[in-house]
Order: structure tokens, then C-alpha cells, then sequence
């Protein structure tokens, strides 16, 4: 299973990308994750569908200091990416 996930609010600058990283590899979820301009943060993820879920679901929390105000979930063909990085 693949998601596209853009997260917006106040999540640049609190640690969001090595937090999702880290749990992303807990989970062993495949993808990655970037800040976009516009403030966002944009990630894919690709692995079991629980795991991607679980996945998803803590990036509608974020890490402490992080203010979610919105997640767009979109699904895409999975690419059988290896690995996950931050971008």
C-alpha cells in the first residue's frame, strides 16, 4: 500500500520529519518525507496497509511542539521503494 500525505500547520521546525523518520522505521514503512515552500510537510509512505495506516495516523498528531491543522491522504500505486529517508 502506498499514501501521499501533506500535512499542514505548524510543522516545520519542531522535529517532524526525524520523528516521522524514526517511526517510519519502527514500523518498517517505506518512502520518505520533505518540507514543501508553501510550509507543509509532504511524505509517502509505502508497506503493510496497518502499517501504513499507523503511519498516517501519527502524522495527523505529529511530534510534541507540532500544530496539525490538516492532513490530505491520497493513494498511489506502490513503487516498492526499499528504504525511507528525509528528503
Amino acid at each position: 500500500m502506498r499514501r501521499r500525505v501533506i500535512v499542514r500547520g505548524f510543522v516545520q521546525g519542531v522535529g517532524f520529519r526525524v520523528s516521522v523518520a524514526r517511526r517510519a522505521q519502527t514500523l518498517r514503512v517505506a518512502g520518505w518525507v520533505r518540507n514543501r515552500p508553501d510550509g507543509a510537510v509532504e511524505a509517502v509512505f509505502e508497506g503493510e496497509p496497518e502499517d501504513v495506516e499507523a503511519l498516517v495516523a501519527y502524522a495527523r498528531e505529529g511530534p510534541r511542539g507540532a500544530r496539525v491543522d490538516g492532513v490530505e491522504v491520497r493513494e498511489e500505486q506502490p513503487e516498492g521503494l526499499a528504504r525511507f529517508e528525509i528528503r
